[in-house]
């Protein structure tokens, strides 16, 4: 057996680099050397299973997390042979299915295939299959809209429309500091300091970093915690007993309400972050700091907000050039 290992990786040498032929040797050393213990084998939900578990001690968020199930969870329940066994072309077929079925955008589709790229690409790197099916399938280009912000006029039209302190302070501390909505339901009162006008929030990956708010959102939040009775530690707590913490749900669900009773359009946490950013770029923040305040790992990321006003492009061309 030996002899045949070596004739094998010499006869290879002429069409494979270094790194192919160490590859190689791996799997021949894997499966064909006498005494050499074979993987056990394992099915397509147990491979899932680990995934979600390697991304959970990564610092994935549970809603992340649960978004890759769901995901890989739909391809599983098409494919019948072993994961294994999974080609480029199936994938390709799939995605195209999918997104026949599904009647879904671009922009959509692109998700799904960037969650089973991750989970394909950590097989490979786990040594459960040789080559991620999916590296050939690349990013799906779709069409940039630039995205719309609240407006001033809006942002106080939302103010004057809150029936209650809660919401009002809710709407101010998003607005001035643009953090998620999964981090403002994290807070707790002992985060803020009020003296500095900040709070502490951890973001992705439980990265903890200081936010800040301004004046209006220091005065709307110490009113609306002098207003409760309750002992709960969380910052923002349902408006009825037994004032639980206030779940991403609730908080998308109460803007979403409050946006149509006013007829303002696609009012949701994110296009608070997205305002916040575009204010704070607008008005001449380097990036480099709204990158920080935002809790972007990638700068690329923070770029994505820099929506220019285009009544700005026309007083800066009719300073610099004209």
């Amino acid at each position: 057996m030996n002899e045949q290992f070596v004739e094998i990786i010499n006869d290879m040498a002429e069409v494979l680099n270094t790194a192919q032929l160490k590859r190689l040797q791996e799997v021949l050393l894997k499966h064909l050397v006498e005494g050499r213990p074979t993987k056990q084998k394992i099915n397509n939900s147990e491979f899932l299973q680990r995934f979600l578990e390697a991304k959970k001690i990564e610092g994935c968020s549970e809603r992340t997390i649960q978004y890759y199930r769901t995901t890989v969870n739909k391809l599983l329940s098409k494919v019948t042979q072993p994961i294994r066994k999974v080609t480029t072309e199936d994938m390709r077929e799939y995605l195209v299915d999918y997104q026949k079925v599904n009647n879904c955008g671009k922009t959509t589709i692109d998700n799904v295939r960037r969650n089973i790229s991750s989970f394909f690409s950590w097989l490979e790197e786990e040594d459960y299959i040789l080559k991620s099916p999916m590296r050939r399938i690349h990013k799906i280009r779709s069409k940039k809209a630039v995205k719309k912000v609240i407006t001033d006029e809006e942002i106080e039209r939302l103010r004057d429309g809150c029936t209650c302190l809660r919401d009002v302070a809710m709407i101010d501390l998003l607005y001035s500091t643009g953090i998620r909505v999964g981090e403002l339901v994290r807070l707790n009162v002992s985060d803020i300091n009020f003296n500095e006008r900040e709070c502490v929030v951890f973001g992705k990956g439980d990265k903890e970093r200081r936010v800040y708010f301004d004046a209006k959102a220091k005065i709307h939040l110490q009113d609306y915690l002098n207003s409760r009775n309750d002992v709960n530690p969380a910052l923002f707590v349902t408006l009825d007993r037994p004032f639980d913490r206030l779940k991403i749900s609730g908080v998308e669900i109460r803007l979403r309400e409050l946006g149509r009773s006013l007829n303002l359009e696609k009012i949701h946490p994110h296009k608070f972050r997205r305002t916040m950013a575009t204010r704070a770029i607008d008005k001449g923040m380097p990036i480099e700091q709204v990158q920080k305040i935002l809790g972007h790992s990638q700068i690329d990321t923070t770029m994505q907000y820099a929506i220019v006003n285009q009544n700005n492009v026309k007083a800066a061309h009719r300073k610099y050039i004209s």
